[in-house]
C-alpha cells in the first residue's frame, strides 16, 4: 500500500508545486498518475520516495513512514526515476549488482532474478557492456531491472515507458499486471492516456499541484458523456483543443 496525506511542497518563498494532495494506492491496484508537464507529478513521487521532504503532510509505504522509518519504507518499494543516466561508467551487470548489494539480495536469488528480467527485456547479451554505450531505451530497461531486483511489494515508476521499444513496453505492462495480481501495488506516471486506459484500475489526475480527479476511467467517462479520454483530459486540465495557454 502507498499512502499520501496532505502532501505539500513549496519551492522558493512562495511557489506551491504540490498543494495538500492525499491518495491511497491499495494492494492489488495499478494506478496511473496523469497530468500535464509541470503538474507536480515528479515532485509528488520524490516526496513519496523520500528524495524530497514535504513542507506539510506525510507519506508511507506498506505502513512505514518514509521519513520516520525510512529504511523499512525504502526497502518496501521499487523506484524508477525519470532519468536513466546514472553511473554510466559501470556495466549493466555491475550496476544491478550494486543495487542488489544495497538491498542485501542473496547471490542465488539475484542471479536468478537478473537472468529472468534481462531475458524479458531482451538485454541479456548487453549486461557486460558499459552503460555509456547503451541507448536511452536500454538504460531505461536496466534501471527497471535494478529497481525490481529486490522484488518489493510497491512499485513507484516515473514515466517508466519513456524510450522503451514496443516489445519492452508490452513486457513492462505485463509485469505490472502480474505484480498487482499477486496483491501488490503499482503507481506510475504517464503522459500516454491510452496506456492508462488499458492498464489502470484507477487514475489520479493533477494540475498545478492540485487534485483534479481520483477514480476509475469508467466513472470519469460517465461524467463526460460523448467525449473520449483525450477530450476529457484537455477539458479538466483547462486546455482547449484549439490551442490553450500552457502554464504547466
Amino acid at each position: 500500500m502507498i499512502e499520501a496525506k496532505n502532501l505539500t511542497m513549496i519551492y522558493g518563498d512562495s511557489f506551491k508545486s504540490v498543494d495538500n494532495l492525499s491518495f491511497t494506492i491499495n494492494k492489488g491496484e495499478i494506478v496511473g498518475f496523469v497530468g500535464p508537464n509541470g503538474a507536480g507529478k515528479t515532485t509528488v513521487i520524490k516526496m513519496l520516495t523520500g528524495i524530497l521532504r514535504p513542507v506539510e503532510g506525510s507519506a508511507s509505504i506498506n505502513g512505514y513512514d518514509i521519513l520516520k522509518d525510512s529504511v523499512h519504507a525504502k526497502s518496501s518499494f521499487a523506484y524508477v526515476a525519470d532519468n536513466p543516466d546514472i553511473l554510466l561508467q559501470l556495466t549493466g551487470l555491475e550496476y544491478i549488482n550494486f543495487i542488489a548489494d544495497i538491498y542485501q539480495v542473496p547471490a542465488d536469488q539475484r542471479n536468478e532474478r537478473i537472468m529472468e528480467l534481462a531475458s524479458r527485456f531482451g538485454i541479456t547479451d548487453s549486461l557486460q557492456t558499459s552503460m555509456k554505450e547503451y541507448s536511452h531505451g536500454m538504460r531505461q530497461k536496466l534501471m527497471i531491472i535494478a529497481a525490481l531486483i529486490h522484488n518489493p511489494p510497491a512499485w513507484i515508476l516515473d514515466e517508466p515507458m519513456t524510450g522503451l521499444d514496443p516489445a519492452a513496453a508490452f513486457e513492462l505492462k505485463q509485469m505490472m499486471r502480474e505484480h498487482a495480481a499477486k496483491g501488490n501495488c503499482v503507481l506510475f506516471s504517464t503522459h500516454v492516456l491510452e496506456v492508462a486506459e488499458k492498464l489502470c484500475d484507477r487514475i489520479l489526475v493533477i494540475s498545478h499541484g492540485h487534485e483534479l480527479y481520483q477514480g476509475t476511467l469508467e466513472e470519469l467517462t460517465a461524467q463526460h458523456p460523448g467525449q473520449d479520454l483525450e477530450q476529457i483530459f484537455l477539458q479538466i486540465t483547462s486546455y482547449q483543443s484549439s490551442g490553450g495557454d500552457d502554464n504547466a
